[in-house]
């Protein structure tokens, strides 16, 4: 036990007095934890919490006008302004203003868009329920007109998203209306029609009692809701906590952190072997095993005081930044198992990298190339469903995706032991795969040799 502590001490003994090496393996990951957190959640507020301006432009001063006017001011994901650098707006100004950025979008209800909007809707009534002479009439009439239309000018710099939700709003309110118009102006026809073809049917006996025995229909809309939709996140647990941009990068970049480790450790494998010294440890009264074991130890050890640094900044220092509090779950020995297991991955890849490399150079482009790949792959900057097919099946693969679903599932989908296991024995096969082919790789170059 004397002879692996000795191994152990030695190790942090070397990280310790390289300063510059530790202020990027704690640092680093801490600041990317910080600028990546509230890069994020100042984009997701935009999408979600920040309203949007809308400049709205009533020219028509009618029904329509009205009604679109309420449906903008109804969403509470919109603000709605009609006034552009404290004066009037009209078209043009509405349009410079949007393009400038000034204001996201613009709506504008043309001057007589209720009067031909009325008109539409009645000449369609008429066209369902008229004969066929009359339908040609009432065709006819209304050759060449064109619906109207409401006048959005949108952004460039706006997403599709926003765009998108704002274009459905608007379609929803004129669905709404068109259904109540077109309902009303079929109840007023419905008696007359149903009058005609009684008469038709009786060969032209009809009296004033006949017309009494006809009801005068009256079909209204109201507002109420018949059906809803409900939104619920899935998750094992009873926890409120929604997902955020905290509970998604804290655990993402501790990760990118624990995996950058294998650097140092490359390096420390790399400087041994080429100054001899590596050779003089085998050749000293310890088993192989030890020596290995104390600097996969040390290592370890590093990146639990990796994971404490950066969750203590995501539950005190983020929430001074303007985030939220980041929620660990209700399983903390989760977190450990799952800090262990990918510590020790990073570790046995850190081995890996310092046995085959030659030089340190290499060393350290490959190994901080391959970790940003992994990093990638595994969703830590795209999420992994936007991706194409073909990277989703890569994904699958990267040490630092299965990490990452580890950290999910406690932080985020509120699961426990039991549901980070799969993730776990995954790192853990990862981490006896590379350390075997390392010791392997030794062995084949004759850097061990029996006492």
């Amino acid at each position: 036990m004397m002879k692996l502590w000795s191994c152990i001490r030695k190790e942090l003994l070397l990280l310790f007095r390289d300063l510059t090496g530790l202020l990027v393996i704690f640092l680093m990951p801490l600041a990317l934890v910080v600028v990546v957190t509230l890069i994020q959640e100042n984009a997701m507020r935009s999408m979600g919490e920040t309203k949007t301006r809308v400049l709205f432009l009533d020219m028509d001063g009618d029904t329509v006008g009205l009604q679109i006017g309420q449906t903008l001011k109804k969403s509470s994901s919109l603000e709605m302004v009609e006034k552009t650098a404290g004066k009037n707006a009209d078209m043009e100004t509405a349009k410079r203003a949007v393009a400038k950025g000034d204001i996201q979008f613009a709506v504008i209800v043309p001057a007589g868009t209720t009067k031909a909007f009325m008109k539409k809707a009645r000449l369609s009534v008429e066209s369902s329920i008229l004969t066929d002479e009359s339908k040609g009439k009432a065709r006819e009439g209304t050759a060449g007109e064109t619906a109207p239309s409401l006048v959005v000018y949108f952004d460039p710099a706006l997403t599709e998203t926003v765009r998108s939700n704002v274009a459905s709003l608007l379609e929803k309110a004129i669905i709404g209306m068109e259904t109540n118009e077109k309902m009303k102006i079929f109840s007023g026809m419905l008696p007359a029609r149903m009058e005609k073809v009684a008469k038709k049917a009786m060969g032209g006996f009809w009296s004033e009692e006949n017309k009494k025995l006809i009801p005068r229909a009256r079909i209204e809309w109201d507002d109420a809701t018949i059906m809803t939709v409900r939104e619920e996140v899935a998750q094992y647990g009873k926890s409120v906590k929604l997902p955020d941009a905290v509970q998604q990068n804290v655990p993402a970049w501790t990760l990118f952190g624990m995996f950058f480790i294998v650097v140092p450790l490359a390096g420390s494998l790399i400087r041994e072997r080429q100054s001899g010294m590596l050779l003089r440890l085998f050749a000293m009264p310890v088993t192989h095993l030890t020596i290995i074991t104390g600097k996969v130890i040390s290592y370890v050890i590093i990146c639990m005081c990796q994971l404490v640094l950066i969750m203590a900044a995501g539950m005190f220092l983020l929430p001074l930044l303007g985030t939220h509090v980041l929620d660990i779950g209700s399983s903390p020995a989760s977190i450990l198992i799952i800090t262990i297991s990918a510590a020790l991955a990073a570790s046995g890849y850190g081995i890996l990298l310092g046995t085959v490399a030659r030089t340190y150079e290499q060393a350290s482009m490959f190994g901080a190339v391959s970790v940003v790949i992994c990093a990638a792959l595994g969703g830590f900057m795209v999420p992994v469903h936007i991706m194409p097919k073909v990277m989703q099946s890569i994904s699958v693969f990267s040490p630092l995706s299965w990490g990452l679903r580890a950290f999910l599932e406690v932080f985020v989908r509120g699961g426990g032991i039991g549901s980070v296991l799969p993730y776990v024995a995954l790192l853990l096969i990862f981490f006896l795969t590379t350390t075997l082919a390392a010791w392997f790789y030794i062995y084949r170059k004759g850097w061990i040799r029996t006492n």
